[in-house]
């Protein structure tokens, strides 16, 4: 379901196929065009007209160099709207598990990978384990866990990947595990955690935001993404709400900047303002020493 202000707004919409949302842009002429209709360029993604005025445009020379060069079927799938990194990061998360079930080896691995805020700072602990920060997504309590987790990502990438492209997801993805370990280390600091609910719930934040911003009706993501904020909070269930909470916060300012960085001609100021957001994070770690040290 969606708002009216929403369906009213064509430019939520491919111009070509206007039943099917969409937050990518012909890098040409601007238009919002689905998966479907998106062929890669140099730069982003193009239409099938920009598409074709290009082709007509081209010189004897460059029609030759294309036909030899070309690779069909890498574009075909580039541009079917698949959720690939989504299901590249359940098939890696599957594996890590697997790993983590080797008797011997799977403890070892998993405590390498799991996130212990005093591992970043060598004065503390004489190591210092930065991957921790990240690689914590990918190690899981159990069956249960790793499954829930990863459904809700296949759930929220098959919509989310698709609007937003691949690699602005798993910058998404990513981002969303830095802020859930940073949150940790700043109000939890030495407890171990696993899992990957940081970068679930940045999900959860960008959806809501993009949501909003292009007027879609996100009350029952908002009513999903409450009931497991509180489970978090509800003794027994060893939940990190800490997680949770820089998770959620990290993806709605990564969605609030993709938002308002929509326009081709914006694409430096989407990439200035993620990576200053990272080193936003990334700054918020030197905070742990004033206070536990």
């Amino acid at each position: 379901m969606t708002t009216d202000d929403f369906r009213r707004n064509r430019e939520n919409f491919c111009y070509r196929h206007p039943d099917r949302q969409s937050f990518v842009l012909c890098q040409r002429c601007l238009r919002t065009i689905c998966p479907e209709c998106q062929t890669p360029a140099a730069v982003g993604v193009i239409c099938p007209e920009c598409l074709q005025a290009q082709q007509k445009n081209q010189s004897p020379a460059q029609r030759k160099a294309e036909r030899r060069w070309s690779r069909p079927r890498v574009l075909a799938a580039t541009s079917d709207g698949r959720p690939v990194v989504s299901y590249a990061i359940i098939a890696i998360t599957a594996l890590a598990f697997l790993i983590g079930l080797v008797p011997g080896a799977g403890p070892v691995v998993q405590g390498a990978l799991l996130f212990w805020a005093p591992a970043l700072y060598p004065d503390l602990t004489g190591a210092f384990q930065p991957w921790r920060l990240l690689t914590v997504a990918l190690v899981h309590s159990g069956f249960w866990h790793v499954g829930l987790n990863m459904l809700a990502l296949w759930l929220l990438g098959r919509s989310l990947e698709p609007l937003l492209g691949r690699w602005r997801f798993l910058t998404l993805y990513l981002m969303g595990a830095l802020g859930g370990s940073v949150a940790v280390a700043l109000l939890s600091f030495t407890t171990q955690v696993v899992g990957a609910s940081g970068a679930i719930f940045a999900l959860f934040g960008a959806m809501l935001v993009i949501g909003r911003h292009l007027g879609a009706n996100i009350t029952g993501i908002a009513i999903i993404l409450g009931i497991n904020l509180v489970i978090g909070f509800i003794p027994g269930f060893n939940v990190s709400w800490q997680a949770h909470i820089g998770g959620l916060v990290t993806g709605a300012l990564v969605g609030l900047i993709f938002a308002r960085t929509r326009s081709v001609r914006r694409r430096r100021l989407q990439i200035a303002l993620l990576a200053a957001l990272g080193a936003a994070l990334v700054g918020l770690l030197l905070v742990p020493p004033l206070l536990f040290f």
